[in-house]
């Protein structure tokens, strides 16, 4: 019943940004944590950042920590995932992902297992 749908993804030079949005509808959805994960071909799906739905806990990968900034505007059903310095290393497909159960207002998951619902994905390339 929960439905999640990406955007924003593109081709781009390392060095630019790119912000992603993920529309989720279906649900409550400023009652969940949301996160961001991505795929590169032949790789395994890998997490990148999440967010709470209450108190401003974020959760962020080694590899984007710095760069990346995920947030959220309940009001418009839309998490977002701004991506600075890009590098060629972040070329994959981006999914936003909503957890399987409600862990509380600072809950904000990092493992993939956590996650049950997925958007589509997008896909962002950043060439050298």
């Amino acid at each position: 019943q929960v439905q999640l749908v990406e955007s924003g993804g593109g081709s781009v030079q390392a060095g630019d940004s790119l912000r992603l949005s993920c529309v989720a509808s279906g649900r409550t959805f400023s009652m969940d944590a949301m996160g961001w994960f991505r795929q590169a071909p032949g790789k395994e799906r890998e997490f990148v950042a999440s967010i709470s739905w209450g108190e401003t806990v974020t959760n962020y990968a080694d590899a984007v920590k710095g760069r990346f900034t995920i947030s959220r505007d309940n009001a418009k059903n839309t998490v977002y995932l701004q991506m600075d310095s890009l590098k060629p290393d972040d070329t994959a497909i981006y999914y936003c992902a909503a957890p399987i159960s409600y862990g509380g207002s600072s809950f904000a998951p990092v493992q993939l297992a956590s996650y049950a619902h997925w958007g589509q994905g997008t896909q962002v390339t950043v060439s050298s």
